[in-house]
């Protein structure tokens, strides 16, 4: 088992698409990579989505376990990809800002080969420099229940992914 962290504009819809995946074990949406000092009003400080979306400075992120062996990282980075622009700025669809931000998140310094290999290899894609911060994981604070799986309990709700993404 492995774990990623990846953010990609509004986290509802990017753990519905990974949650479809074999070889994806559990994913958890929530907040990561805010600041340290941030001000936030949750218990013990922890950020809430008010919070994140009064600039707290967290990102939209969903921490995403997989099975290596059934789903190697790079594929699963491929993925990842196919439903973000990596040129947007704090931006994916209509979701603006920075909570909205692309990064991919790494737990342990083995994944560094494999996220700059796909990085690389979407950069040249793209034909210039991505938006996509690649940083280690600083913090991540699971968000609030609703949130979790939240295109399964709500499924017309917004998402900028296109449903032709999802195969449920």
């Amino acid at each position: 088992m492995d774990t990623i962290y990846l953010a990609g504009g509004c986290f509802w819809g990017l753990q519905k698409y990974m949650d479809q995946f074999d070889g994806v074990m559990a994913t958890e949406v929530g907040y990561a990579n805010g600041p340290e000092d941030a001000q936030c009003s949750g218990p013990g400080g922890t950020p809430t989505y008010q919070d994140v979306c009064a600039n707290s400075g967290h990102a939209e992120t969903v921490k995403v376990d997989f099975d290596p062996s059934a789903l190697p990282l790079e594929k699963l980075l491929d993925l990842y990809f196919e439903v973000i622009d990596p040129l947007s700025v704090n931006r994916q669809g209509h979701d603006t800002g920075v909570q909205y931000r692309s990064g991919i998140y790494f737990t342990g310094e083995a994944q560094l080969p494999a996220i700059r290999r796909v990085m690389q290899l979407q950069q040249e894609k793209a034909g210039q420099p991505l938006a996509v911060a690649l940083e280690p994981l600083r913090n991540f604070f699971p968000a609030e229940e609703y949130h979790q799986k939240y295109l399964d309990k709500n499924p017309g709700g917004y998402c900028h992914i296109p449903s032709s993404f999802f195969a449920k």
